[in-house]
């Protein structure tokens, strides 16, 4: 009977120890692999549909934060949790990059933006160009704010570049970013706002294209963060927004190659 006692102590001790051998195994990085990206007010209409994408081919979830590119470096700089930062333009990316917040070489350009003006439906003002904003009928502009948004410092450039600034200066109102500048237009608090052509769905108004000549180029740049603890899964993310299936995407928001990449 001892020995039998015995014999169950030894094998009742093999099977704690095989269980706890089994709990203190970590899990690969990729299983149940979730990322938070970063990204630009400008890509609340495209970056949905490629984190789908994204989603399906590899089984990593993509949490979306959106927000003004200053903003959201500003909140890496705090030590927000992201993993994926993709801004609307690439000074702040180099800038976060020099500050050693970036993982090294991860930095790329992903696209390159165009600038509308935009008028929703059923609105009854005609605009042609420009130069109709000075007209009396247009009492507000909308634009997102220079100092913290890339479309909204293009939008300025651009009124500049066609001598319009000084006149149509008192009409603008300014919005936190530019998916703010859509809503301001959207419910009438602005007649005419300057957007980015990805958040203007076909049928969706008029919109009038943008010169790109008359603004600094909207190329927009993406990195990993440095203090995220899902590098692997952070980078194939970046990776498949540069693959030819992520740019085709991007291109269907109305996007394009930055021939700076």
């Amino acid at each position: 009977m001892i020995r039998r006692a015995r014999k169950a102590e030894v094998w009742l001790s093999v099977i704690l120890i095989a269980v706890s051998g089994c709990r203190q195994t970590p899990k690969p990085e990729h299983a149940d692999a979730e990322i938070i990206v970063a990204a630009a007010a400008n890509l609340t209409d495209a970056f949905p549909e490629l984190s789908r994408q994204f989603t399906t081919r590899t089984g990593t979830k993509v949490v979306l934060s959106f927000g003004g590119t200053a903003d959201l470096a500003k909140q890496i700089e705090n030590g927000a949790p992201f993993d994926v930062f993709a801004a609307a333009d690439v000074a702040h990316v180099d800038a976060l990059d020099q500050k050693g917040l970036l993982t090294p070489g991860s930095r790329a350009v992903y696209a390159r933006g165009s600038l509308v003006l935009w008028i929703p439906s059923g609105s009854m003002i005609k605009i042609e160009g420009l130069q109709d904003l000075s007209r009396k009928e247009i009492e507000r502009i909308a634009i997102a704010k220079p100092d913290i948004a890339p479309y909204g410092q293009a939008a300025v450039e651009t009124l500049h570049s066609a001598n319009l600034w000084e006149s149509v200066q008192p009409k603008v109102v300014y919005g936190m970013n530019v998916s703010q500048v859509k809503q301001f237009v959207s419910s009438g608090n602005a007649e005419v706002g300057f957007l980015p052509r990805s958040l203007v769905k076909v049928g969706e108004g008029t919109s009038i294209a943008i010169d790109e000549r008359t603004h600094q180029p909207l190329d927009q740049a993406l990195a990993v963060v440095k203090s995220s603890s899902r590098q692997d899964a952070a980078r194939q993310f970046t990776e498949f927004v540069l693959s030819a299936e992520g740019q085709a995407l991007l291109e269907k928001y109305g996007y394009k190659k930055s021939p700076s990449r």
